[in-house]
């Protein structure tokens, strides 16, 4: 196993290589670019970047080198009339100034360094930024899939059990009804009955923790957090279900009829030691290859409008904003932790298997 981990780790740097590659052509194509945003503010125009985006950093040196105007003309869109070496100390402070293979040669030696460069809009670096977000999404996406495994595991089991039966028909009714709801509609009308909306004010409205969290003891600031995180949690679960539930009943309906199945009942095993000593070792191996996928799902992107309801700045808001606004180093840089922890998160199912089924051997079968 040593042996397939190290080789798979080898891996990741050519995957790493061609997901950037690919990231970084699509972006050169793309209108708008920081250097037209400036210019745009420069000349009074609103240039579309949410507020949080509008000014600071180099934004108020570009507005102090403000030049007078020239009539020559310039390749970036707006920018008729204004000085081109001002122009051009507009390409070297967002990093234009050189060719895109060069700069790409730049971004990739830095990021082996976990140099991810410096946010345009904001005065801070990419990794402070990512990690400063970090804890926002990972409680919405940890806490999200571990409920959805913790609850839709044993009720697809118990649905596959009870295959045809009332509590199958009935249970497959409100999984499916909570599957039809959108997240954010579901959200909305949590806010509405149980965060002061209109019934019952239970739950805050905003924020990871309360303003006043550095006076709390441990104790009280692990109650508040999860004050905070109810609604939010309940809001991302609700739709999680159906997919997970039928997928685990359908792979123990295909272990059930199966001849060792029959073999270990006609020992007389008990039903229990049937179920969960031989089918669930081979039913659950499809349940696990879905879980990095389902949790980089939750993790990053599946957490945007929650975090929009209820006020939690995580890498979901912090992605978006980023790509409106043409932030490309922070762009960039998120994909990179993006695309590192997926391909980490496929290596651990890997591990995950051969633990649940030690018959697995990835390196006899050239992995």
């Amino acid at each position: 196993m040593a042996t397939y981990i190290f080789r798979r780790l080898l891996l990741m740097l050519p995957t790493i290589l061609g997901i950037m590659i690919i990231n970084f052509t699509i972006i050169q194509f793309v209108p708008g670019g920081p250097v037209e945003r400036m210019i745009a503010q420069l000349q009074g125009h609103n240039a579309g970047a949410t507020a949080r985006f509008s000014g600071g950093g180099n934004a108020d040196m570009a507005m102090d080198a403000m030049p007078q105007a020239t009539g020559q003309s310039s390749k970036y869109r707006g920018a008729q009339g204004l000085d081109p070496e001002f122009i051009a100390e507009l390409e070297t402070l967002y990093g234009f100034d050189k060719p895109a293979p060069a700069r790409f040669w730049q971004m990739l030696t830095s990021y082996l360094r976990f140099d991810l460069g410096e946010s345009y809009y904001r005065d801070i670096g990419v990794l402070e930024l990512v990690l400063e977000k970090m804890p926002v999404s990972i409680s919405l996406g940890l806490w999200s899939t571990l409920i959805i495994y913790l609850i839709s595991i044993p009720l697809g089991i118990r649905k596959a059990v009870k295959d045809g039966q009332a509590f199958d028909v009935w249970s497959s009714a409100a999984v499916f009804i909570g599957y039809a709801i959108p997240s954010f509609m579901f959200a909305i009308l949590l806010i509405i009955v149980f965060a002061g909306g209109r019934y019952f004010d239970l739950f805050p409205l905003r924020g990871l923790v309360s303003e006043n969290w550095r006076e709390m003891t441990f104790l009280r600031l692990t109650l508040d957090y999860f004050w905070h995180m109810t609604l939010p949690i309940c809001a991302m679960i609700i739709s999680g279900f159906a997919s997970l539930t039928m997928l685990t009943k359908n792979s123990f309906l295909d272990e059930i009829g199966k001849q060792y199945v029959l073999t270990a009942r006609a020992k007389g095993l008990p039903e229990k030691r049937v179920l969960y000593g031989h089918i669930f070792r081979n039913a659950m191996l499809i349940v696990i290859a879905g879980f990095p996928s389902a949790f980089i799902s939750i993790f990053f992107t599946g957490a945007l409008l929650i975090e929009v309801i209820f006020s939690l700045d995580g890498l979901g808001l912090l992605g978006y904003e980023s790509v409106i606004n043409r932030d490309y180093p922070v762009v960039l840089g998120t994909l990179y932790i993006f695309a590192l922890m997926g391909l980490i998160m496929t290596l651990v199912r890997d591990i995950v298997y051969v633990m649940v089924d030690p018959r697995i051997d990835f390196e006899s079968r050239g992995a």
